[in-house]
């Protein structure tokens, strides 16, 4: 196939940094819209420098695409196409000087590096108007169509106009200019009509969709990123950030995938291929955009620090993640306590006053929020904010994907062939243990529940002893059995067992459970665990959601922090927002702000490339917190003091109290990921005073060893 020349390539938009060489070599050949190990599709935009020599050839496989190629003021510049699978050469000839590059090539399907797809696999390309997928073989290992098989959910691209209505709502785009077709104002302060050109496929088995104004592209990327559960084997849909109003209207271009939905999978070595390979798509398209910014909350905020770690700034060049987590890997740790801790407290007449409650969660609890599942005053963050993420990690025979889709599959029954386990949507990174189950990380082997109560006499010995012996922990997903009431909702009313408790390992002492160490050290060399290793400008921005017992507790945002200052003790490129949403939940979006001082950091990043991230933040970038209308509360280097040092607490600090988790109770760091503690005898836990004043006596040594025979955690 002849290569192609890309005309829509802006010369302002490709003068990207040139590599080191390029200033001692007379040429100098590079991909720009991927790694030249990890291009997909078939076709690279790529980039030529000559510095002398004569008149520049350039060839692929041996045959010559010069003629496909823009002049740049120092070299070529276009997209080559006609790839073949595998390797192939790409060479610069200025004679008496040559440069080879080779360029490897995936399919647009993939993989790439995040190994062999994952079956059965739902397609939901018809739902999301792209057409039923095309027919491509015969396995049965996708959904039935037109009477053969879709294994890989591929559908051709579509791209079509869509306009924004005066009405705020998208209508497609007519031959004739629509009586309510709204206007916008760019970034540059012009004014045109809201009219969307949008690009819409399948990469990498997920849907995307590129999108931009017609007239009015400000030469700047949005990645929206969006959060949500789920245990894959699906193709998802398209969110509204596909279409983010803001984002277009000011003239940014919005790429947005499926497979960059954790409400699709949580794979986000899956997760950081597919965005790669959309961001691939882009600049083949539209060339490299001044920068890139990554946007979304929760998950979509797990992806901005995963990715921006993983990859650097291949898929985005900066962050706003909003409501975020460090990681969701690790979350697993203390959510995992949920339920044990409180189906002990349900059954305890101690713990009636929710109040209490977080002398064991660490999370925010209240007497007066209403509860989702009994419909009185009364509840907490594992409640309200965590109840069934349990089974939907651990349990292989639950789901909550009630997608009558899957009861359409042909064969029957195929849905009933998965185990419906993160670790198993994961077991090419945790393993298969002997008996054909995905291994878990899970642990609580001498986790001490409740010991900052007792050290600071919230909850007696007693008590501190009671709930550690009658916690329990989680059985093995080969001896766990279905769900009742209200995760089944065919089990209810009668069969009630919110806490899993059939599932749970009880008694006094009940054992604990201890994580196999073979999926621990593999998801810790992953790249799914938040190290703290990132150097982009991250504007890491939160509505504070305490008192709404939301499960984005918000000391999550001091928990990467912490883990970027144990990395390299460093964390100026992180600045940290809230934003208050009380009482009533938020009011204010501070990620209008957010952009804005990211274009600004930008700019100062292009100009002073020498100063580095921190080096470049302009004056807004930096700790800050607002009222609930978005007015600035404080500012500054010190607003936060008191998190992670032993400063007096800063005016943000005082303002908006921060929660924990069980772990941290448990006398764990604040930035968690601590799969399995040091242990430590008990004699030498109470030699050292780790229980504070207390000092347990002879019988109380006794209970303390039988219920932690092998000791307690040494963090």
């Amino acid at each position: 196939m002849k290569a192609v020349v890309v005309l829509t390539v802006l010369a302002s938009l490709v003068a990207a940094p040139a590599p080191a060489y390029a200033s001692r070599a007379a040429l100098a050949l590079e991909v720009l819209s991927s790694r030249a190990d990890q291009v997909s599709g078939g076709d690279a935009l790529i980039r030529v420098r000559q510095t002398r020599g004569a008149r520049l050839k350039v060839l692929r496989n041996g045959e010559d695409v010069t003629q496909s190629l823009t002049k740049t003021a120092d070299g070529l510049t276009g997209l080559v196409t006609g790839l073949a699978d595998g390797d192939n050469t790409i060479t610069a000839v200025a004679w008496p000087h040559r440069e080879n590059l080779r360029v490897r090539n995936h399919s647009i399907q993939g993989p790439i590096f995040s190994g062999a797809h994952q079956y059965p696999f739902l397609c939901k390309t018809e739902r999301s108007g792209l057409g039923p997928p095309a027919v491509d073989n015969q396995d049965g290992q996708g959904m039935r169509v037109s009477g053969g098989w879709s294994k890989d959910c591929f559908a051709p691209t579509v791209t079509d106009r869509l306009y924004r209505s005066t009405d705020g709502t998208y209508k497609p785009m007519p031959a004739q200019r629509p009586a309510d077709l709204a206007t916008t104002t760019l970034l540059d302060g012009r004014t045109v009509d809201f009219v969307v050109r949008r690009e819409r496929g399948v990469i990498n088995r997920f849907l995307y969709s590129i999108a931009m104004l017609e007239d009015g592209w400000n030469g700047r990327a949005i990645y929206r990123f969006d959060g949500g559960v789920a245990i894959g084997h699906d193709q998802g849909t398209l969110g509204g950030a596909a279409l983010d109003p803001y984002g277009l209207g000011k003239g940014y271009a919005i790429l947005h995938s499926s497979g960059t939905r954790t409400s699709t999978h949580y794979n986000l070595i899956l997760g950081g291929e597919t965005a790669l390979m959309v961001k691939e798509r882009f600049v083949e398209r539209h060339g490299l955009p001044l920068y890139t910014v990554g946007v979304g909350g929760s998950g979509g905020a797990i992806q901005q620090y995963i990715y921006g770690q993983n990859h650097g700034n291949r898929v985005i060049d900066a962050a706003v993640p909003q409501y975020s987590y460090p990681d969701m890997v690790t979350q697993t740790i203390h959510v995992g306590d949920c339920e044990l801790l409180e189906r002990y407290m349900d059954h305890n007449p101690r713990w009636a006053r929710w109040d209490d409650r977080t002398a064991l969660i660490g999370m925010n609890a209240s007497d007066t929020v209403p509860n989702p599942y009994n419909g009185r005053p009364g509840s907490d963050e594992c409640v309200n904010g965590w109840r069934g993420l349990t089974p939907l990690t651990m349990n292989p025979l639950w789901t909550s994907d009630n997608d009558p889709e899957w009861q359409r599959m042909d064969p029957p029954g195929v849905k009933d062939t998965v185990q419906w386990t993160h670790w198993d949507d994961l077991r090419k990174v945790y393993g298969v243990d002997e008996r054909g189950y995905a291994r878990s990380t899970w642990d609580n082997v001498g986790v001490q529940y409740g010991l900052r109560a007792l050290t600071d006499g919230v909850i007696t010995p007693e008590e501190f002893l009671d709930v550690n012996a009658k916690a329990g922990s989680w059985k093995e997903a080969a001896d766990m059995v279905q769900e009742g009431c209200p995760f089944v909702p065919s089990a209810c009313p009668a069969d009630l067992d919110p806490w899993s408790a059939r599932n749970a390992n009880l008694g006094d002492p009940a054992p604990r459970r201890t994580g196999d160490p073979v999926a621990i050290r593999n998801v810790q060399r992953s790249g799914l665990v938040f190290r703290g290793d990132i150097d982009l400008p991250i504007i890491d921005w939160r509505p504070y959601l305490e008192d709404q017992l939301d499960m984005h507790n918000s000391h999550q945002s001091f928990a990467s922090r912490k883990r970027m200052l144990d990395h390299d003790g460093r964390a100026g490129n992180q600045v940290i927002w809230f934003t208050d949403a009380r009482p009533d939940g938020p009011k204010f979006d501070q990620t209008p702000e957010a952009l804005r001082v990211i274009d600004e950091w930008m700019a100062d990043i292009r100009k002073y490339p020498a100063r580095g991230v921190t080096g470049n933040r302009p004056p807004d970038a930096v700790d800050r917190c607002f009222a609930t209308d978005g007015t600035q509360i404080a500012a500054g280097p010190h607003v936060w003091d008191g998190v992670l040092d032993r400063r007096s607490p800063g005016a943000c600090t005082q303002r908006f109290p921060l929660y924990s988790t069980s772990r941290i109770v448990a006398g764990g760091p604040i930035e968690g990921g601590v799969y399995k503690c040091r242990l430590q005898p008990v004699e030498r836990a109470v030699a050292r005073g780790l229980y504070g004043s207390w000092q347990p006596t002879a019988d109380q040594r006794a209970r303390l060893k039988q219920i932690f025979p092998t000791g307690v955690c040494d963090y």
